[in-house]
């Protein structure tokens, strides 16, 4: 019985060896995935980090891009508040000659009784004032005995024809029609024959 008992005692020791390495591929198979698991942590860890940087990039661009904005609107708005306080300084400059003319027609009024002299005085006045709203692009709307066109026309009211080639034409123009470049700038009050 010594030789079984010797066999079944080596058999149980190779048995134990066999299931000894088991172990061992085990524990080292679990060390090997707790390392790749620690690895794979560690790669997470560093992608966060580079998403986090990236991140604060974007919004660094972001709150300056919206900084510039911010400043570029503020600005524009003052160009338009100062364009519109100067805006009109050209006009007004170039009217002062109108004014100088007039001031001189009341002055020489004061000294003359001729009413031709001062008719005369009054119709140079008109006409450089006609002039310069000419070179600014006004134009005074041709109404009277013309079709009447709700685009360029306000009827105040309606009178019978004095003649049949006047029906539904402008019969009189209460106050003139201007353009400005050729868009209507004031309608013309014009009375209509029906």
């Amino acid at each position: 019985m010594s030789d079984k008992s010797n066999k079944k005692e080596k058999e149980l020791k190779e048995v134990k060896e066999e299931k000894a390495p088991a172990k061992d591929k085990k524990t080292k198979k679990e060390k090997s995935s707790k390392k790749s698991k620690a690895k794979k942590a560690d790669d997470k860890t560093v992608q966060i980090e580079e998403l986090g940087t990236k991140l604060a990039e974007l919004n660094d661009k972001h709150i300056r891009l919206q900084a510039e904005f911010d400043n570029y609107r503020k600005r524009t708005l003052n160009e338009k508040i100062e364009l519109m306080k100067s805006g009109g300084a050209d006009i007004l400059e170039a009217l002062l000659p109108v004014m100088d003319n007039f001031e001189r027609a009341i002055d020489a009024g004061s000294k003359t009784d001729d009413l031709k002299a001062i008719r005369e005085g009054i119709d140079l006045i008109y006409n450089s004032f006609k002039e310069f709203l000419n070179k600014k692009g006004i134009k005074e709307m041709d109404a009277k005995e013309k079709d009447f066109d709700t685009d360029f026309h306000e009827a105040l009211t309606k009178i019978p024809a004095p003649s049949k080639n006047l029906k539904g034409k402008v019969v009189d123009v209460i106050e003139k029609g201007y353009l400005h470049n050729e868009k209507v700038m004031r309608f013309a009050k014009v009375v209509v024959g029906e």
